[in-house]
Parts: C-alpha cells; structure tokens; sequence
C-alpha cells in the first residue's frame, strides 16, 4: 500500500471516528444518558453505591433527556435526575459536559452534580406530612414504593409554578424538596425509564 493510499485510509477512519464521536454526543446531550446510582435515597426502589465506603456497585440508568423538553410535564411518581445547583441557571454547556463522552474526554466523569428522586407534587399542588402520611391536596398519598414509614413531619407547603415537589423513597435518608424546597423544572435532567444493571434487575419505570 502506498504512502497516498495510507493517508486516505487514516483520513477516511478519521472522519468516521469524529462523526461517531459528535453523534455519541448529541445523543447524551440531548436525547438519552446512563447515569449511576449514588447513595441511599432512594431505597429500595433503586441501589446506589456507598459513598462514605467507596463501594462501586450501583444500580445503572438510562435517563430520557428530552422528557420535560418536548412540552410533557413531569408526573406523580416519575423517577427523575435532578441538577442539584439549584442556585445556578442551567445551560447548554452544562447538558454538553455531563455527557458522559465529554466527560470521559475531559476526565471529569464524577456526577456529584445530580441526585435521583421520585416526583410527589406538580405546580399547584399542597402537600403536607403529619403523623407519617403524606397528604398531597388533603388527601392521603398511597405509596408503595417506599422503604419505611416517614419518621417526623412537615408544614404545609405549595409548590410553585414552573417547580416540582421531589422526595427519595427512602423517607429517613433523603436529602430532597423538604431541605431545598421545589426543584424548578428546568433542573431536570431527565427521566429514567430503565434501570440496565444488575443485569438480573432490568426493569423499565
């Protein structure tokens, strides 16, 4: 093979290279994303890796990225990744470096940034916790997805337009809207529909 001949080889796969590259990007960027489960928030829906011990197990995600930009609004008891700078405005650089590539490129592929959580309350909505029940509009919330019995109550709150109402599964453990209040609804990553891994607990939300 002659020395052309090599060059226009290196180039034709060069090409190809970039283009899978800018495509895997758009792609985590704007349309779907794995993330890792960090944490025990949201127990025993989901499995996050111990932070305090390092342990690296952790139950594995694709997030739907485009959920809450295609005009849907988030529902009652979707499972969401948050952007947990809530007193930063959210850009389109900050959906570019979450991207796994370009974090795995830039050598930052830590997502501390984000946190997991159930949505309990839309725009609108009073919620209020007393005696170990979560009442939403007065009403009683039937939750059978929690760990345990919520220990301690709340006030009555009213989530603000443009803002969802977040709560882990795990009442006892979570650090959500009852600390930071609602989360606007552009800090929402996304919405996960599957957990991937482990392999033996492939489940779709």
């Amino acid at each position: 093979m002659s020395k052309n001949e090599i060059a226009k080889e290196v180039i034709s796969w060069s090409k190809v290279i970039v283009f899978v590259l800018v495509f895997s990007v758009a792609i985590t960027t704007f349309l779907l994303q794995p993330f890792k489960v960090s944490g025990q928030s949201m127990e025993p829906t989901l499995d996050g890796m111990d932070l305090k011990e390092g342990d690296m197990k952790g139950d594995r995600l694709w997030v739907f990225k485009s959920a809450y930009t295609l005009g849907q609004q988030p529902d009652y008891k979707d499972i969401i990744v948050v952007d947990n700078r809530l007193d930063e405005e959210r850009t389109l650089k900050d959906k570019v470096l979450e991207s796994p590539v370009v974090s795995m490129i830039l050598g930052s592929e830590s997502q501390d940034n984000y946190w997991v959580k159930r949505v309990i309350g839309k725009p609108g909505d009073t919620l209020e916790s007393k005696d170990g029940k979560l009442y939403r509009n007065g009403e009683v919330i039937q939750e059978d997805y929690i760990k345990e019995d919520m220990i301690g109550s709340f006030d009555k709150v009213v989530v603000s337009e443009g803002h969802v109402f977040v709560m882990g599964d795990n009442r006892n453990n979570s650090h959500d809207s009852r600390a930071v209040g609602a989360i606007p609804i552009d800090h929402l990553v996304g919405q996960v529909f599957l957990r991937f891994y482990p392999f033996d607990h492939i489940k779709t939300f």
